[in-house]
């Protein structure tokens, strides 16, 4: 490991406050196009977008630096890693460490030293940490925003909305800490009182996924660590940048040594490390369903809590009377924007007959009147594929489409843009059938299927008919049908003329079959995975 850099000095916060100001101007000129690119790297100070300041991505010299993993409070570096920008392959957001299997088990090491003071530390404390963490997300929303539209290819738009929602999770944890509470009962034998209270489990190993970088581990870090659990986080190997930032924010709040430890890196060297070790006491994870399954054969043998949010394949039904502007707006919401690279996104539109036709020529029209562009330029619906290997995988699906026998009634080609870049029209099928492929497999990219049926009832049977539940919607005008999908959708979320993606932080995120596994996340339900149940009996 590369020697260690402690925190900032006085001058160099009051330099990151002037940084950060010139950051601001910065993101609004890069939204212009009028940041240079030098060398296949974002100029010095446009680089400033990739972390907290211009100064933590380049050193007096000019040359970039490397963003490195924290462990027991201390940044440590290794081998170099570059993060590129899926909207102009020559841009590298910045340099990130990779960390070793033994950085893994320090980092464990380091979450387990802590855990006993962080546990029982006065709530107070831990409210002021995420308070405060969540105060300067906010502050720095649209710098943050910009780094993650060049990392993952989210539009700015969706990555400011996407920052901001990391935020608003940290703030409600916050006030989750001043909200703890448990009962008190009577026993039934007399003279006995019964307390029941909820307790931290210890270190939480926090696996999380490239399509949401910062949403997601700030949905898994901020109940973590409001509950009094300690930290050990793993972010995708391919958009290290949010989470770096974020623990970056974690660390210079306050965040006792050891408490949040982020190592970066590959999921064969640090995820393995996290899965074979008895110290992590709980694993939270959301990613494929191979690597799900082997976090559930781990967890079981060293006899820990395991959370899985997995994949989706997910319905939107579409009614004869349904109002045909809000059912063509929620299906291109659902199955293209973020570039399909959601796990609540449909990819499977349940069309009844009578309305199917105009449906598609409507929707059809919508698509031909969205920008697929680089994520930071205006007016750009829709950014890049996250990488060339997923952008082969949708490929890969719209040839077997067509091989299946659906027709390709729009889109599904690569575009050239002003950049090197992985952009793929957004690819609609009809004449889909629900036993083929592009319906069962999740393709995770902007491709959807038309699939023609009869009536209500048809519509709920197919619907229902897959391996996946974790969001459905269904556009209608009729209380009746409305009603009746949701309480009938075999799926962990319902939406009524709605997209199928989107979830207020507040509130439970989580889907049935073999999308999820363990308790909710989000929200007061967050509690149900982070804590373990304690019963006290007291005789009087």
């Amino acid at each position: 490991m590369h020697q260690a850099r402690g925190r900032p000095s006085e001058t160099a916060s009051r330099q990151f406050s002037l940084d950060r100001l010139y950051i601001y101007h910065l993101s609004y000129k890069c939204q212009q196009n009028e940041v240079p690119i030098v060398q296949g790297r974002a100029a010095p100070r446009a680089a400033a977008l990739t972390a907290k300041s211009a100064r933590a991505d380049w050193n007096e010299e000019g040359n970039p630096m490397l963003h490195q993993n924290l462990i027991a409070g201390e940044w440590l570096g290794g081998e170099a890693s570059p993060n590129i920008n899926p909207s102009n392959t020559h841009d590298v957001v910045g340099d990130y460490a990779r960390a070793t299997a033994d950085d893994s088990r320090a980092a464990i090491a380091a979450a387990k030293a802590a855990f006993p003071a962080w546990s029982r530390s006065p709530i107070l404390e831990r409210h002021a940490l995420l308070r405060k963490a969540g105060d300067e997300i906010m502050a720095r929303k649209l710098e943050l925003g910009s780094l993650l539209a060049r990392e993952e290819g989210k539009t700015l738009a969706e990555a400011i909305g996407e920052v901001t929602r990391a935020g608003q999770i940290f703030d409600f944890f916050a006030g989750e800490v001043l909200r703890l509470s448990g009962e008190t009962l009577p026993s039934v034998r007399p003279g006995i009182g019964v307390e029941i209270t909820r307790e931290p489990l210890g270190v939480v190993g926090i696996i999380t996924p490239w399509n949401f970088p910062i949403a997601i581990p700030a949905w898994k870090i901020a109940p973590a660590l409001a509950y009094g659990n300690t930290v050990v986080l793993k972010p995708a190997d391919l958009v290290p940048g949010c989470a770096w930032a974020l623990v970056d924010i974690l660390h210079r709040a306050g965040a006792p040594t050891g408490v949040v430890n982020l190592v970066m890196g590959r999921g064969s060297v640090v995820g393995q490390a996290l899965l074979e070790s008895g110290d992590v006491n709980a694993l939270t994870f959301t990613g494929s369903i191979g690597t799900g399954k082997r976090v559930a054969l781990s967890s079981i043998e060293h006899n820990r809590k395991f959370q899985l949010e997995m994949g989706g394949k997910n319905p939107f039904v579409v009614l004869d009377d349904a109002d045909l502007p809000v059912a063509v707006d929620a299906a291109a919401n659902s199955s293209f924007f973020s570039t399909g690279q959601r796990c609540t996104a449909s990819s499977r539109l349940i069309v009844t007959e009578g309305i199917h036709d105009r449906f598609v020529a409507a929707l059809t029209e919508r698509l031909q009147s969205l920008v697929i562009d680089d994520a930071l330029k205006p007016g750009t619906h829709i950014g890049p594929v996250v990488d060339e290997s997923q952008l082969k995988q949708d490929v890969d699906y719209i040839g077997i489409g067509q091989r299946e026998g659906a027709k390709l009634a729009f889109g599904g080609n690569r575009l050239e843009r002003d950049a090197p870049g992985f952009y793929l029209q957004p690819a609609l099928f009809t004449e889909a059938t629900n036993q083929m492929r592009i319906a069962r497999e999740e393709i995770f990219g902007p491709v959807a299927a038309v699939i023609r049926v009869k009536d209500y009832d048809e519509a709920l049977a197919v619907a229902n008919d897959t391996d996946f539940g974790l969001s459905s919607g269904i556009a209608t005008t009729s209380l009746k049908h409305a009603t009746h999908f949701k309480r009938n959708s075999e799926a962990g979320m319902v939406m009524v003329n709605l997209p199928t993606a989107g979830v207020d932080f507040h509130v439970p995120f989580g889907g049935r079959k073999g999308s999820s596994y363990g308790p909710r996340e989000q929200g007061r339900y967050a509690a149900e995975f982070y804590t373990t149940i304690k019963t006290a009996y007291t005789l009087a």
